[in-house]
């Protein structure tokens, strides 16, 4: 009867482990020695496993012939003081090795090919597998982190029925798109999203998590509309209409203050476009929501009763001191002014940065004490910041 072949080791074998480093740190940029580390700290842990009673371990790599070899390493100790057979050699035997060897000296043993290789195929694959999922997940977190605050365009593949939100794959189809999750909180109210849709999204923030890089994206952001313009509008890419604030209810009406340093530009009229394209494309975009675009004026007073329109305001008094004023609009606008809900007057607030209390022009001459402008009640809700 013949005597059965042994089995070599199934996966890598070392001069392929170091073939598939060369690789890695060509293609995906990740230094061969940080992960020979790696493989050979694995390596390492995986013997101690199966042989608990050997405490010292050394793997030794040979970059230039593509080889790794593994010893255990033994003191040399006298007969009589021989009890830990895992991590001593008692000196006759360590003789037999070697005529130099005395007490004290310590002996590397090598492990047996087939075991070495056996661990080595495992774990060496393993971490190399590892390493790329590392080296996947940081050029996906760099590659979206240089993309915060911006707008991406990305296809929704999934709706979870159960939360509501709905998991959007973004930049492009291929193996270098991702997916994000926008959460129920960041979509827009009565925006329904179907699968295969094909949606622009804000890019909030970029986190480093576990289980790889989390993408936070939203289109309710008030930088969304922002974004949009700019992609719209040249003379805001171009930096001669600036957007100063954003105040945004989304799904609703939207306020955005612009201005100019250049007295030949209208900064209103090239946001709106020739026949008001520019702004019907955003407001397609936006399913709807109204825009109002309003010219910033450094002067708080101006600016604030442009920030009121639809309606005109006739009279805007300053408090002395905080951020507080009082106008005074036609009798038949005080309505248009509050807007409904008091939206109009919540996102004036919003944009301008001040708490406005409107009221009735016939009410102007009332005594002082009723006009009196007060600066500490509710204060006026914040919105989320315009990222530059």
């Amino acid at each position: 009867m013949k005597g059965k072949k042994k089995k070599e080791p199934a996966g890598m074998n070392p001069a392929e482990i170091f073939a598939a480093l060369e690789l890695l740190e060509a293609e995906r940029n990740i230094p061969k020695s940080f992960m020979l580390e790696k493989i050979i700290q694995a390596i390492t842990t995986a013997y101690k496993r199966d042989h608990p009673e050997v405490e010292n371990v050394v793997v030794e790599a040979d970059e230039e012939h593509k080889d790794l070899r593994m010893f255990v390493q033994k003191a040399v100790v006298d007969e009589e003081d021989y009890v830990d057979p895992g991590n001593e050699m008692p000196l006759e035997e360590a003789k037999a090795l070697s005529a130099r060897y005395e007490i004290g000296d310590v002996v590397n043993i090598p492990v047996d090919k087939m075991e070495f290789g056996r661990i080595a195929a495992g774990n060496g694959k393993q971490v190399i597998i590892q390493g790329l999922r590392e080296a996947e997940r940081g050029m996906v977190y760099d590659e979206f982190n240089s993309k915060q605050h911006e707008i991406l365009t990305g296809a929704v593949t999934r709706i979870d029925p159960r939360n509501g939100s709905v998991s959007i794959r973004i930049g492009g189809s291929g193996p270098d798109s991702t997916e994000a999750v926008l959460m129920a909180g960041e979509q827009v109210p009565n925006e329904k999203l179907e699968e295969g849709m094909h949606v622009k999204v804000y890019v909030v923030d970029v986190r480093r998590s576990t289980r790889g890089p989390q993408i936070l994206i939203s289109r309710t952001h008030p930088g969304l509309v922002k974004r949009l313009f700019e992609n719209e509008v040249p003379e805001i890419a171009d930096g001669l209409v600036e957007v100063k604030n954003v105040a945004r209810e989304a799904g609703s009406r939207t306020k955005m203050a612009v201005w100019s340093n250049d007295e030949n530009i209208d900064p209103i009229g090239a946001c709106v476009g020739p026949k008001g394209q520019r702004v019907a494309a955003i407001v397609d975009e936006l399913r709807g929501e109204k825009i109002d675009i309003i010219k910033y004026s450094e002067n708080p007073a101006e600016f604030i009763a442009a920030a009121l329109a639809p309606a005109d305001v006739s009279e805007v008094w300053m408090a002395d001191e905080g951020k507080a004023c009082r106008c005074f609009v036609p009798d038949d606008q005080l309505s248009l002014a509050i807007g409904k809900e008091g939206q109009n007057a919540r996102l004036a607030a919003r944009l301008t940065g001040y708490k406005i209390d409107i009221k009735p022009l016939s009410q102007k001459d009332a005594p002082d004490e009723e006009n009196a402008i007060e600066d500490d009640e509710d204060l006026i809700e914040e919105e989320a910041p315009v990222e530059e």
